[in-house]
């Protein structure tokens, strides 16, 4: 009698914890980079934390665009068929042009540069646009990037003349174009395929996705950020969709809320060290180490402004007002 008790109680506490898993709440988050890319780091915090605040909530995280394409995952996110996702958001500007300038050659001057312009009027902005899309900010991120080539170095630039590169917006593609190179567009994770099969000459992207994606196998020379000259920097935060987030229960949404706030710390920490640590692993690999100049990055920034510049402000409806809000956080 007292052993069929326990095997009872036993079993009815597996129903509870069933039922409990059962009625727990799952969240989706896709992004495109390996499992040891700082963004993959950014995603499992936010995730451990929640898990952690037992609120039945869990997110379950897809890496290396297991789930959905690179590019499609704002679109996904807008239509609520995909949940959360660590995203270049500059991918977006077809769909929502303004976040163009997420990615704007010589914009952001560093890492702290970049923290503050999250926190700007400027930043408020386009999150009001991205709401109009269903789409809310959780995470804000910038990373900084540099060039590769593969048997060449781009440091100012006229060495882009007549190249195939891939860059990773549409206002770099067009400061690539007014320096006299050609663009073939695709998503970070496929650059090194394309260069391997001779589509690409040179790239440009974040320290970090040269390293995830292991690029350093397939160049000859790589320009990395410096602390004081980054041509090239992208807002990659975690987004999700707002209806999604609104359909959370109070407890579910501040356990969201604090475990994002937890992993936004982390995530301006590892961007400051992540260009050190690129330079580092390409030298290793026997790749030679370039450096830009203020006045490369000058010239690089002079083109900006007589095409990317230009056109957003012609092209995107009160571009002009969002540029200046930009400049304007110092």
């Amino acid at each position: 009698m007292f052993q069929s008790r326990i095997i009872k109680t036993a079993a009815l506490a597996t129903i509870i914890a069933t039922s409990g898993a059962v009625n727990a709440t799952e969240l989706k988050l896709s992004h495109q980079w390996s499992t040891k890319d700082v963004r993959h780091k950014v995603a499992q915090i936010v995730a451990d934390e929640v898990a952690a605040a037992g609120v039945d909530l869990n997110i379950k995280i897809f890496p290396s665009k297991s789930l959905v394409k690179p590019k499609e995952q704002y679109n996904f996110i807008s239509r609520n068929l995909l949940d959360m996702s660590v995203f270049p958001l500059s991918y977006a500007a077809g769909q929502q042009p303004a976040v163009s300038l997420t990615l704007m050659p010589g914009l952001v001057k560093n890492h702290d540069h970049a923290a503050r312009l999250t926190q700007s009027p400027f930043m408020g902005a386009l999150q009001e646009k991205m709401l109009d899309d269903n789409v809310m900010v959780l995470v804000h991120g910038y990373l900084a990037g540099g060039f590769v080539g593969k048997d060449k170095c781009i440091v100012k630039p006229e060495d882009v003349k007549g190249m195939q590169i891939r860059a990773a917006g549409k206002s770099f593609e067009q400061m690539l174009i007014g320096a006299g190179a050609s663009i073939t567009s695709m998503s970070s994770a496929d650059i090194y395929s394309a260069m391997q099969t001779g589509v690409l000459n040179a790239a440009n992207t974040s320290s970090s996705s040269f390293v995830s994606y292991r690029i350093y196998e397939q160049v000859t020379c790589y320009t990395p950020a410096s602390e004081n000259i980054a041509l090239w920097f992208l807002y990659q935060p975690l987004i999700m969709s707002k209806d999604k987030f609104d359909g959370l229960n109070e407890q579910q949404q501040t356990a969201l809320l604090a475990a994002a706030k937890k992993a936004e710390a982390f995530y301006l920490a590892e961007a400051k060290t992540q260009d050190a640590k690129s330079t580092e692993v390409f030298r290793e690999a026997g790749v030679e180490i370039a450096e830009m100049t203020q006045a490369d990055f000058n010239a690089w920034r002079d083109i900006a402004v007589e095409t990317s510049y230009k056109e957003f402000v012609n092209s995107v409806s009160g571009g002009q007002e969002l540029l200046d809000m930009a400049l304007s956080v110092k």
